[in-house]
């Protein structure tokens, strides 16, 4: 549907219904709005943020019965 089409199915409404129109195209303009726009991730944006023990890969005592 083209604008010109568009306009003229709304200019035909009457004024009440014209008034819910105009309502909806608000709540679709906030709505819109209130999207979160989803940016690419960059690589090494967490590096620094994660701290692992000098120990990480050393035998844990929990399972020294198991080994």
């Amino acid at each position: 549907m083209t604008d010109i089409q568009l306009f003229s199915q709304i200019s035909s409404l009457p004024p009440a219904l014209k008034k819910e129109v105009s309502d909806f195209v608000e709540f679709l303009k906030q709505k819109e709005k209130s999207k979160k726009k989803i940016t690419e991730r960059q690589f090494g944006y967490a590096k620094g943020f994660f701290k692992m023990a000098p120990d990480f890969d050393e035998p844990l005592e929990d399972f020294k019965e198991y080994m």
